[in-house]
C-alpha cells in the first residue's frame, strides 16, 4: 500500500538534481506528420511540439543545460558512468524495497509513467554521474549512521497533540487538561488547529528521535504514559503534548542495517549537495539562455542556449520535449479539441466574460478576496500561476478554458433538490459515530483478526490488534484511530455498519472494493445545534458545485466515448458504437504507428 510513497523517495533525488537530465542521444523523431486524428481532425507534429515546448520548454532546457555541464565537467574529471553500474543501481534499487528487476521496472512504469529506458537514462544516470563528482561530500559518519538508527529503529513515543496560535489560549488548554486528563481528547478535537490530528482526538503519529522539531522530541521523551507536556512553542504555533503510551525499540542489530542506513545517508545529502554542485559548475561556465532573450534569438535563430560555446537548439529542444512529455501534452490537446467540437456543435461559445466568472469562483473558493468581500481576480491570477508553475496565458488555456467550456455544456441540467439538501445537512450537522478501524486485504486475515477481537472485547486490545494488522498507514499507525464516520460522506457500507453499532460493539467484516474493515464503536458526537433554513444557502451552493463538477466529468467522458480518436504517437485507436459513429475513420497514407499499442 505504500509503494507510491517509496516510489517518490526513489526518485526524488534525481527529480531534485535537475529536471529529469538525458545521457542518451536523442530518440529519432516520428517519420510522420500527424500525431492524432480526432473526429476526423488532425494534430500535426508542428503543433505538438510547438504545445510542447509551450508547456515544458523552460524545465526541459534547464535539463539539456544541465546534462551539458554534467558531461563537460565529467570529461574534464576523466569519469564515466558505465552501463553494468547503471544496471547495478536498477538491480540495487530493486532490492532495497523488496522486489525483483522486472517487478520494479514494471512499477515505475504502471505509477510514474516512466520506462525502463528513460529511468535508466534521465534518473539513474544523473545521480550516478553526480555521485561521483560529489563523492568527497557524500560519506556517512558514524554520528549520523548512529542517529539515522535510532530514528528509525528507537523507542517511540505515544502521542496526543493539542496546537494553537494563541500563547494565552495555550496555557489555559494546558491547565484544563492537567486537572482533567481524560478531556485531552474532547479538548483537541475542539480547539486545536491541526485539523488532521484534531478529528481524531489529537492523536498524531509516534514521534521519533531525530526526525522533527527538537524542542518536540524533547518534550515528549520526557514524560511518561499519562503525562501532560509544557506548552511547546513552534515558531508562531503553541502545542501541548500527551503521552499516551511508550513504544519500545525494534531489535534490530545495527551491523545488519549500516550499509542501508549509510546509502540512505548518501541519497539524503545528494539533494543538498546538487544544488551547490550545479551553482558551481554553472559558475565556471558560460551559459547564454536564448530561449528567453528575444534579442538574442533574432541573432541566433534556431538556437536556445549556448553552453561553453557549445549550441543547443531548437530542434533539440522540441525533440526532447516531444520525447518526455509528447504523449501527455497531446491527450492534452485531445481533450480540449474535443470540447471544441462539442462547443461548435451545440451551439454554445467560452466568451471573456465566462472565462473571468470561472476564474472569480475558483478564487472565492479558494478565499482570494479583496476587502469588499469579492474576488480578487489579479491576486487570484498570481497565486494560481505560481502554483501550478505556469504562465498566465497557460492557465487560461489549460486550466480555465477547459472548466468555463464543459461548464457551459452542462450547467443548465444541474438542480439541487430537497432530498440533496436533506442529505447534505445531515452529512455536515447531524451526529457521527466515533469509531475505530481495521483494514485488511484479505477475508481469510480479516476473519482471524475479528475472532480475536471478539474474544477479548477491549477497546486496547482493539488498538493493539490495528497496529499490528491494519493495512491502511493511518490506521494502523494511530491504533485504529479514523476520523468520526457521518451518514451521506461517500462510504455507504461502512455508514450503515457505523450507525447501526452501540458504544463498544464490534462489527462484522464489511467489504469495501478489495479491503475487508472491522469498526469497533467508541460512541457517537453531538449534532451541531443549527436549524437547516439557517445553512440552506451555504448548503445549496457547496450541493450544486459538487453536482455540477459530477457532470461536467460525466459529460466529458459521454464526448470522448462518443468520438473516434487515433492517437498515433501512443499507438491507440478508440471508435464509437457504430450507430452513434461521431465521424468516419480517414485513411490516412502518410500515418504510421510509432510504438506499439498499449
Amino acid at each position: 500500500m505504500a509503494r507510491p510513497s517509496l516510489l517518490a523517495a526513489a526518485m526524488s533525488t534525481a527529480l531534485l538534481i535537475a529536471p529529469a537530465l538525458s545521457l542518451a542521444a536523442d530518440v529519432p523523431a516520428p517519420q510522420h506528420d500527424v500525431m492524432a486524428i480526432v473526429n476526423g481532425q488532425d494534430i500535426s507534429r508542428p503543433t505538438l511540439v510547438e504545445a510542447c515546448v509551450e508547456r515544458h520548454g523552460e524545465s526541459v532546457l534547464e535539463s539539456l543545460v544541465n546534462k551539458r555541464l554534467i558531461e563537460h565537467h565529467c570529461r574534464k574529471r576523466g569519469l564515466t558512468v558505465t552501463d553494468a553500474e547503471i544496471e547495478a543501481e536498477v538491480d540495487r534499487m530493486a532490492a532495497r524495497f523488496k522486489l525483483g528487476r522486472e517487478q520494479w521496472l514494471e512499477l515505475l512504469q504502471n505509477e510514474r509513467n516512466v520506462s525502463a529506458n528513460e529511468y535508466k537514462r534521465d534518473i539513474l544516470w544523473p545521480t550516478l554521474a553526480l555521485r561521483k563528482l560529489a563523492a568527497d561530500d557524500l560519506q556517512a559518519t558514524p554520528e549520523e549512521i548512529s542517529k539515522a538508527y535510532e530514528a528509525r529503529f528507537g523507542a517511540s513515543i505515544r502521542t496526543r497533540l493539542i496546537v494553537v496560535s494563541d500563547a494565552a489560549k495555550a496555557e489555559q488548554l494546558r491547565r484544563e487538561v492537567v486537572a482533567r486528563p481524560d478531556d485531552f481528547t474532547r479538548l483537541a478535537m475542539q480547539h486545536s488547529e491541526d485539523v488532521n490530528s484534531a478529528s481524531i482526538g489529537g492523536l498524531i503519529q509516534p514521534i521519533r528521535r531525530h526526525t522533527g522539531d527538537p524542542a518536540i522530541e524533547r518534550a515528549a521523551f520526557a514524560m511518561q504514559p499519562g503525562q501532560i507536556s509544557p506548552v511547546v512553542s513552534v515558531g508562531a504555533q503553541h502545542a501541548i503534548l500527551k503521552c499516551e503510551g511508550r513504544v519500545p525499540p525494534r531489535d534490530v542489530p545495527l551491523a545488519d542495517v549500516q550499509d542501508e542506513l549509510a546509502e540512505r545517508i548518501k541519497e539524503e545529502k545528494l539533494r543538498g549537495v546538487a544544488n551547490n554542485l550545479f551553482a558551481t559548475l554553472q559558475g565556471s561556465a558560460t551559459i547564454k539562455n536564448v530561449y528567453n532573450d528575444p534579442q538574442l534569438r533574432q541573432m541566433m535563430p534556431g538556437v536556445v542556449a549556448t553552453v561553453n560555446g557549445d549550441q543547443v537548439t531548437m530542434k533539440e529542444l522540441g525533440s526532447e520535449c516531444l520525447m518526455r512529455h509528447g504523449e501527455q501534452v497531446l491527450e492534452i490537446e485531445i481533450s480540449q479539441m474535443l470540447l471544441r467540437q462539442q462547443l461548435k456543435r451545440s451551439g454554445a461559445e467560452v466568451t471573456q466574460k465566462e472565462l473571468n466568472a470561472e476564474m472569480a469562483h475558483a478564487a472565492r473558493l479558494a478565499g482570494v478576496v479583496d476587502a469588499a468581500g469579492k474576488p480578487d481576480l489579479q491576486k487570484w491570477a498570481e497565486v494560481a500561476t505560481e502554483e501550478q508553475g505556469v504562465s498566465y496565458e497557460m492557465y487560461l488555456r489549460d486550466s480555465v478554458w477547459p472548466s468555463a467550456a464543459l461548464k457551459a455544456l452542462t450547467k443548465n441540467r444541474v438542480e439541487v433538490t430537497q432530498e440533496d439538501l436533506a442529505k447534505g445537512f445531515d452529512a455536515n450537522y447531524g451526529e457521527r459515530v466515533r469509531c475505530r478501524a481495521i483494514v485488511m486485504g484479505s477475508m481469510r486475515q480479516a476473519q482471524e483478526v475479528w475472532d480475536k477481537a471478539r474474544q477479548n472485547p477491549s477497546m486496547d486490545y482493539f488498538g493493539d490488534l490495528a497496529a499490528e494488522y491494519s493495512i491502511e498507514p493511518t490506521s494502523g499507525s494511530l491504533r485504529g484511530e479514523v476520523p468520526p464516520i457521518r451518514k451521506n460522506g461517500g462510504q455507504p457500507q461502512l455508514e450503515e455498519v457505523a450507525f447501526r453499532l452501540s458504544e463498544g460493539e464490534l462489527s462484522g467484516i464489511t467489504q469495501v472494493a478489495d479491503k475487508y474493515v472491522i469498526l469497533k464503536c467508541e460512541g457517537r458526537t453531538e449534532p451541531i445545534e443549527v436549524r437547516q433554513d439557517e445553512v440552506r444557502e451555504i448548503l445549496a451552493s457547496d450541493i450544486y458545485e459538487k453536482k455540477l463538477r459530477l457532470a461536467m466529468a460525466e459529460e466529458f467522458d459521454r464526448i470522448r466515448a462518443g468520438s473516434r480518436i487515433d492517437n498515433y504517437l501512443a499507438g491507440t485507436s478508440h471508435a464509437p458504437p457504430a450507430t452513434k459513429q461521431a465521424a468516419k475513420p480517414r485513411v490516412d497514407g502518410a500515418v504510421r504507428q510509432t510504438s506499439g499499442s498499449r
